[in-house]
């Protein structure tokens, strides 16, 4: 395609006017950008800095504060006058604290001569030199030493302790016992007394060594079980026997075995109850009737855990184990067998003679003739015996012509 100036203007017909319209445009833009050049500096640099930051949301940058600049000194200071040279010279005055004071100097001359005291008297009373108070050593000496010997505080009593007062019973309160072993217990007292309601008294023993719940447990058994019972025997209960209380062993004594109650404080081992009137209530005894000692037995067994007697294990034949062992559910272990009174057998020796009988001689004739009666009536059934058996003699055997007769067995079932 070709193209030409005639071509264009042909096909522009207003190309003058456009280029006349493009250097109006030229000529307002410049003026425009003298105007901007007008503008403070800084703050144009500023401007453009942060125009990409407007843009994409970027904090400015925080002015650096400008350096406060010293207050200008005046133009001029104005010194000081000459001295005049007919002034008088003036010495620098001394410290005052090097000068003596007068009254300082005639105090030190009386220390220096001191008065000498009187002399004494020929009829003073002669006094003797006192002597000199000993210090008591400070007390950061002394904390160590008591702590080395002071034992350590008691714990405070159990609510058990605080309930086991002397109003039912004299149980005093011991150290705590450890080992060896597993041996030991805690809260432990020594029951000596029960308080009967009545202010009577119980002695215990020996006394027992037993933990506070099991004091407390036989003193309520006392009080509240066996003084009922001894008041319907028509008597008081005075002494219970102790026979074991505790004693670090094993069970039933066996070298090896499990650790017993005993040896934890936790058991006591009866026998009898002494009543005032001088009776005892023996508990394995068969000749104390039978209803007395089950009314013990049930009474034991609703407070203890373990109850072994008689028929247990044959190793508390002759006394009434008790302890408050701790099992699984509360299990509860009572086996003592009251066994019946024992039936009454006669005597193996014979009666004594009695004043009435006969003398010897006179005894032994009428034995004689006793015995002659009797050996003439033993004398006739023998004679009876052999006439009938020479009638049995004299008949035919019948009985062995006749042919064997055999018998069907029975069969018999239980």
């Amino acid at each position: 395609m070709n193209s030409s100036a005639q071509k264009a203007s042909r096909k522009w017909p207003y190309s003058g006017f456009g280029s006349a319209a493009a250097a109006i445009m030229v000529t307002a833009v410049t003026a425009l950008m003298l105007l901007c050049v007008q503008i403070e500096p800084a703050a144009a640099r500023r401007h453009s800095q942060n125009l990409w930051g407007d843009l994409f949301g970027e904090p400015r940058p925080r002015p650096r504060p400008r350096p406060r600049r010293a207050a200008a000194l005046p133009p001029s200071i104005p010194l000081p006058k000459s001295r005049p040279a007919d002034a008088p010279v003036t010495e620098p005055e001394k410290p005052a604290a090097a000068k003596p004071a007068p009254v300082a100097i005639e105090g030190l001359a009386k220390q220096a001569t001191p008065p000498l005291p009187k002399p004494r008297p020929a009829d003073a009373p002669v006094t003797e030199p006192e002597k000199p108070a000993a210090k008591p050593a400070p007390a950061a000496t002394d904390k160590p030493a008591e702590q080395a010997t002071s034992p350590p505080a008691p714990p405070p009593p159990s609510a058990c302790r605080l309930a086991l007062t002397d109003a039912i019973a004299i149980a005093p309160s011991i150290p705590d016992i450890k080992g060896p072993g597993e041996c030991g217990g805690e809260d432990l007292v020594r029951l000596e007394t029960v308080v009967l309601p009545d202010k009577r008294r119980v002695s215990v023993k020996p006394a027992a060594i037993l933990r506070c719940a099991m004091a407390s447990e036989i003193v309520d058994w006392i009080r509240i079980d066996m003084a009922p019972l001894a008041t319907s025997l028509g008597s008081a209960v005075s002494d219970l026997d102790n026979l074991d209380s505790f004693e670090c062993r094993g069970r039933n004594g066996i070298a090896g075995a499990k650790m017993s109650e005993h040896g934890r404080a936790n058991a006591l081992d009866v026998h009898d109850l002494k009543l005032a009137s001088g009776q005892s209530i023996s508990f394995t005894d068969r000749a104390v009737p039978r209803e007395v000692r089950e009314r013990v037995l049930h009474s034991m067994c609703a407070r203890f855990t373990t109850v072994l007697g008689p028929g247990s294990d044959g190793y508390h034949e002759d006394h009434i184990h008790l302890d408050l062992m701790e099992r699984h559910n509360n299990y509860k272990i009572c086996q003592w067998n009251v066994w019946d009174p024992l039936p009454q057998i006669a005597p193996l020796l014979p009666a004594e003679r009695p004043e009435e009988a006969p003398p010897r001689e006179l005894a032994a004739k009428s034995d004689a003739a006793k015995s002659d009666a009797a050996k003439s009536d033993a004398a006739k059934p023998d004679a009876a015996k052999a006439g009938a058996a020479k009638s049995d003699a004299s008949e035919p055997a019948t009985d062995a012509t006749k042919p064997p007769i055999k018998k069907r067995r029975q069969n018999r079932r239980f």
